[in-house]
């Protein structure tokens, strides 16, 4: 009985240590998302202000 609470336990711990995992890589990716988003509307923003400025 004591081997299999002791393997259940090695289970929750690494399922916890994927998850803690996964949860970075997430707030990595959205983190990089708003990044590009960023730097997107601010180039966007000037092309349009220099075709106005040449129509």
């Amino acid at each position: 009985m004591k081997r299999n609470a002791q393997t259940a336990l090695e289970y929750l711990l690494v399922l916890a240590a994927a998850l803690v995992l996964v949860a970075v890589a997430v707030k990595v990716i959205f983190q990089a998302m708003k990044d590009v988003n960023r730097s997107v509307n601010s180039y966007v923003s000037q092309v349009r202000k220099e075709m106005l400025e040449n129509l």
